[in-house]
């Protein structure tokens, strides 16, 4: 077992996990979700299997790999601007090593998502010249991005096909169960290639404590599966036992945190972390951005401060716990958190801490340990 493997173990066991029990998440509707899109594999001439950047292993949707793994496959790693592209590109080696197309994308990037279908029609090219009409079918675990990547192949088809295809979609049932059609648009002519979204399922028992964590903390699982404050100290775990805050010393300015104050910061009404529930996502204006590059700023201090501070040993599981409580009351301050109950106040800062997590402000990270690394 690897160094990063031990480490996620032993996190995995820490009090805080072991006293919310097993995380498992398995609506209804999946159940037919699952059934529907095991029927549409049957017949996909390709599949592009979509996960998270920051969980390559972990956001696979186990039930659907044996599969998968006799189709035609693209994994694209989606979400790459938040993974850690230092890390990244050795696990693009290990998917090769095991003949797996790998790419790493941002479904947002047009040159990204042009690229992705450039591989695609690689993986075609031995069937196109007898095929008619081909099907690639998109698959993947909620909160992935495989809807902003659909759209971005759309877009993209949009602007290579006649104006007379531009319209037309693929000719498909609807999932019983479930109000999401598995839909489709046409990419190409000659063959015609159609590409078909499905809905996210997950795999109906998530197998161990810490992967269910890592999918909550990526947003694949409800925050209230898990708990705020649950997932916060498994983020903070994480961000410890790896020395994160270390790698901070030298963008936090102390003299301009001691010389401007809490004063600076814009009122409650410009806080975009005031309700840090999910929420429509709007367009950020630029007192928005100002604001929270000044609340990361603050983060980064108070967690770079309490990690110095602290005199304990990272590898006793009772004083990993201990410096994970001081941070979180000290975090209160860096968002301007009023005084409340001690309770409610912990979740408040949970929230906003993983908001800042799921937006890449903390940095880029990827959760996975490669596999047999030493």
């Amino acid at each position: 077992m690897g160094v990063g493997a031990k480490v996620g173990k032993r996190i995995a066991d820490m009090g805080f996990n072991a006293s919310g029990g097993v995380i498992n998440w398995f609506p209804g509707h999946m159940a037919a979700a699952t059934r529907a899109i095991r029927d549409r594999l049957k017949v996909a001439d390709l599949v592009i299997e979509v996960r998270d950047s920051r969980i390559p292993l972990s956001s696979a949707n186990k039930d659907f790999q044996s599969v998968l793994s006799s189709k035609r496959r693209v994994i694209a790693l989606n979400k790459k601007d938040l993974a850690n592209p230092n890390i990244m590109h050795r696990w693009v080696r290990h998917f090769d090593s095991c003949k797996e197309d790998c790419l790493p994308i941002s479904a947002h990037s047009k040159s990204s998502v042009t690229q992705l279908l450039a591989l695609v029609e690689l993986k075609l090219k031995e069937v196109i010249s007898r095929e008619p009409t081909l099907l690639v079918i998109v698959v993947g675990i909620p909160n992935v991005g495989k809807s902003a990547l659909i759209n971005s192949i759309h877009q993209i088809a949009t602007s290579r096909l006649p104006v007379e295809e531009k319209i037309k979609r693929a000719t498909v049932g609807p999932l019983p169960g479930v109000t999401q059609d598995i839909a489709g648009y046409k990419i190409a002519n000659r063959p015609s290639i159609y590409v078909l979204d499905t809905p996210g399922v997950l795999m109906p028992s998530i197998p161990d404590i810490e992967t269910g964590l890592k999918l909550a903390l990526t947003g694949a699982v409800k925050n209230s599966v898990v708990g705020e404050e649950r997932l916060a100290q498994y983020l903070l775990a994480v961000l410890n036992t790896r020395k994160t805050p270390l790698h901070w010393e030298r963008l936090v300015c102390l003299d301009n945190y001691q010389r401007e104050g809490p004063e600076t910061m814009p009122d409650e009404e410009n806080n975009i972390f005031k309700d840090s529930s999910p929420k429509r996502r709007r367009r950020l204006n630029e007192s928005d951005v100002l604001y929270i590059e000044d609340v990361v700023k603050e983060v980064q201090r108070t967690l770079y401060v309490t990690f110095k501070e602290f005199k304990g040993n990272l590898e006793e599981e009772n004083e990993l716990e201990s410096l994970i409580d001081t941070q979180l009351a000290a975090l209160r301050k860096s968002f301007r958190i009023p005084h409340k109950a001690s309770a409610e106040a912990r979740t408040m800062v949970s929230k906003k801490l993983i908001t800042l997590f799921r937006m890449g402000k903390l940095g880029p990270f990827i959760l996975d340990n490669l596999p047999n690394t030493s």
